[in-house]
């Protein structure tokens, strides 16, 4: 059995890892691209973990045994088809290198699979996460999309993520669309561990990009909160300005965040409890018609009542947080956006010769 450190597997990159906890650790937080196979359900876990405290390390150790033994060739089948679909010897880990994953990773070796042990486990990582972004500067310059709710910010981040351009999508790290009604398509949201973790994934992709495409979002999104360095990085940013009809930016909204979700049963309810959380800060007579709407289902009236009276108004002063020239983009049209936006990169950037190992397919884009 081989072990590895996590400044190993990180230099080497593995696109097999197994994270042997429980699905509910699983569930919380993880390696990015990690597949779960875990040694213990949440309740076999919780056995055992009593035992432990009220008979001790040995006791606690037979009971691990004896749950695990009659599963184990299902386990061991489980990690020789992910070997098998990845073509890589699979790295396994626990929460700190310890006893699950030893034992995974021993029985593997007797039945043959070549694997590999994470040291320190997913702890370990972690750690590695923290320590990088505590000193952490983001060299890159940023280029921030802004505009009205609905304009399409995050669907040209994507258009431009799939031309191969570095962007960091922070409401998908953050599992959140940072508003009020952010959770709809998203389900739970990461937690701050989980965002680090993906943030700390994405900008390894790119380590010599020439700038960052991301929305100008808030400090916080969901449960996770921005770094401070992208923080700062946002205070020297260039600045996008997509502007788009309000017709328009109605039936964007409708498109991701009520049609895919209004046959579920919950849907009205889940709305009107997010409608509550901000009833107070809408004009009386607006705020009655506006749960009037959700109540009759009538959710494009809804969201033009969203927009008119709550969101709008306050994005001004969001705006006003920011200094420096905004380059206005019409939105209306996202085809037309993403080559406006093209344009602007390459009039700003390909003049500077900071591309460094930049792919050669964002050359072809800005060129």
């Amino acid at each position: 059995m081989k072990e590895i450190s996590i400044e190993e597997l990180l230099h080497k990159g593995c696109g097999n890892l197994i994270d042997v906890r429980s699905p509910a650790e699983y569930a919380r937080d993880t390696i990015p691209g990690a597949c779960n196979v875990p040694l213990f359900s949440d309740e076999e876990r919780a056995q055992v973990g009593i035992t432990y405290k009220q008979e001790g390390q040995a006791a606690a150790q037979w009971l691990g045994m004896q749950i695990v033994a009659p599963k184990m060739e299902r386990l061991m089948r489980a990690i020789r088809e992910r070997a098998e679909e990845t073509s890589e010897v699979p790295t396994i880990f626990c929460w700190r290198g310890g006893m699950r994953s030893k034992a995974m990773a021993t029985f593997a070796s007797f039945s043959g699979l070549p694997v590999q042990r994470l040291i320190g486990g997913y702890r370990a990582y972690r750690k590695h996460v923290v320590h990088t972004f505590e000193p952490y500067q983001l060299h890159a310059p940023v280029v921030l999309l802004h505009g009205l709710t609905g304009v399409g910010k995050t669907e040209l981040l994507r258009r431009l993520e799939e031309r191969g351009l570095p962007v960091l999508d922070l409401e998908r790290m953050a599992g959140h669309r940072g508003s009020v009604f952010g959770h709809i398509g998203y389900g739970k949201p990461a937690n701050q561990k989980m965002f680090d973790a993906r943030l700390f994934e994405t900008l390894r992709q790119y380590p010599d990009a020439p700038f960052f495409l991301m929305e100008a979002e808030s400090r916080r999104i969901g449960n996770a909160l921005l770094p401070p360095f992208l923080m700062e990085a946002k205070q020297t940013a260039y600045h996008l300005f997509l502007r788009a009809p309000l017709d328009v930016r109605v039936e964007r909204l409708y498109a991701d965040y009520v049609a895919p979700y209004a046959h579920r049963s919950d849907f009205r309810e889940s709305i009107l409890q997010a409608y509550r959380t901000i009833a107070g800060k809408i004009p009386t007579e607006q705020s009655r018609l506006l749960a009037e709407a959700i109540k009759r289902e009538d959710y494009r009236q809804a969201i033009t009542s969203l927009l008119l009276y709550y969101y709008d108004p306050r994005y001004q002063n969001k705006r006003n947080t920011y200094t420096g020239p905004f380059t206005e983009i019409d939105a209306t049209s996202l085809e037309a956006a993403e080559a406006a936006t093209i344009h602007f990169l390459k009039a700003t950037f390909t003049d500077q010769k900071i591309y460094g190992g930049i792919s050669r397919g964002q050359l072809d884009v800005l060129q």
